[in-house]
């Protein structure tokens, strides 16, 4: 049969080893597919409100020709 170890125990072979290592790296390496993604947003310092305005429409032009 070959070596085992025993932990707890219980007898535990060592491909069983490897692949519940493998399985815990994968498991948390692996971003969670259900998190909320916040939408990108970033602060803007505009001296007046028409260099603002030209700010916020350029940004919503440019965010949507990139969809």
């Amino acid at each position: 049969m070959g070596n085992a170890y025993h932990i707890l125990g219980r007898t535990v072979q060592p491909h069983q080893i490897s692949l519940a290592t493998l399985s815990l790296v994968a498991l948390l390496a692996v971003p969670n597919p259900f998190a909320k993604k916040q939408p990108k947003s970033f602060d803007f310092a505009a001296s007046s409100t028409d260099e603002e305005k030209f700010i916020k429409n350029y940004v919503e032009q440019h965010s949507k020709a990139e969809h």
